[in-house]
């Protein structure tokens, strides 16, 4: 069967580029170069021209679509090699062979935290380093989930086949849900809710950092103030370029991470909201009036007109979601 757009796309996790190294390779046994004992023993030094040397760390990054764009990050220091695969949701049972494959090839597994037998398939996060050569190791990196800058958005999931996502954009303003069902409340987001819920937030963040045993990031979402995140689930720049040189540090890998010239996952940005902006300490300037969605400015007026609609004919998403979400309804101030 000829590759199709997006096995190109990820050429070498499907065997149509070469993975990076040494033609000859490393062997499959013993302690990879830059990757043993103590943090920052055997460390690799990394090229001014931000291209790592073939004999670099070779890290696979292993997660959700926050794997890409960290590993990204990571290689914009130049000090290791890296290969893209498919984000965790989009792998299948005939990926297997392809990702056991990288497991063999990789010295560092950079992963986030993956149930185990995600989606009937061995692709937990424990289930994927137990296929790691051996001396290779892992390195656990968080789940960025706040809701810091958009106390209002949230996600429904359910097993219940007529709870989909909305149109547009697939995040709920928690208060539409809410109107939608019968509820009401004020229309802007209390400044001592904002407040209130940021700090809850980042402490839920840190207490899953810890629970996993991953490297933090929760201390850079305040300090990163408005551009922390562009969604609950998506980091900005600064939060991902951070995380990035941590996970250098701890490997031992040197480098620098740097500015990639872009904005990393800003496919979906929420607009940012002025009470939320102030009631933070952020600069007013960061407000964003509208979404922006593949590129494209969406108005919110758009936005909540198309998820109106779709609440109308989909009364089990308002359903569902007043039963998960109603506690974050209520601290923004709405009752039924």
């Amino acid at each position: 069967m000829a590759p199709d757009r997006r096995m190109r796309h990820y050429g070498a996790f499907y065997g149509l580029e070469r993975l990076p190294g040494p033609r000859s390779g490393r062997g499959s046994t013993g302690a990879a170069r830059g990757t043993g004992g103590r943090r920052g023993e055997g460390r690799t030094e990394a090229r001014t021209d931000g291209q790592a040397d073939e004999h670099a760390p070779r890290v696979l990054v292993y997660g959700n679509c926050q794997a890409e764009a960290l590993r990204v990050s990571l290689d914009t220091a130049g000090s290791v090699q890296s290969v893209r695969m498919p984000p965790v949701h989009e792998l299948t049972l005939q990926d297997l062979p392809q990702l056991d494959r990288l497991l063999a090839w990789a010295d560092v597994l950079v992963a986030q935290s993956v149930g185990e037998g995600y989606r009937g398939l061995p692709l937990g996060t424990g289930q994927v380093a137990a296929r790691l050569r051996r001396g290779a190791r892992v390195v656990r990196v968080p789940n960025y989930f706040c809701t810091a800058l958009y106390p209002e958005q949230v996600l429904v999931r359910h097993e219940d086949p007529r709870v989909s996502d909305p149109p547009l954009v697939p995040y709920h303003d928690v208060r539409r849900l809410g109107k939608a069902g019968g509820w009401s409340g004020p229309a802007e987001v209390p400044a001592t809710a904002v407040r209130a819920g940021a700090e809850a937030s980042i402490a839920e963040l840190a207490r899953r950092e810890s629970e996993q045993g991953s490297l933090v990031i929760s201390d850079v979402v305040r300090s990163s103030g408005a551009e922390a995140g562009w969604t609950v689930d998506h980091p900005g720049n600064p939060v991902l370029l951070a995380l990035a040189q941590r996970v250098l540090d701890e490997v031992g890998a040197g480098g620098t991470v740097r500015d990639p010239g872009r904005i990393l996952l800003s496919e979906v940005m929420t607009p940012l909201r002025p009470e939320v902006l102030d009631a933070l300490d952020h600069d007013p300037a960061a407000e964003r009036t509208a979404w922006v969605v593949g590129g494209r400015q969406v108005s919110d007026e758009e936005v909540a007109a198309a998820h109106e609609e779709f609440y109308a004919a989909h009364p089990r998403v308002v359903e569902v979601g007043l039963e998960k979400k109603g506690a974050v309804l209520r601290r923004l101030g709405w009752r039924p």
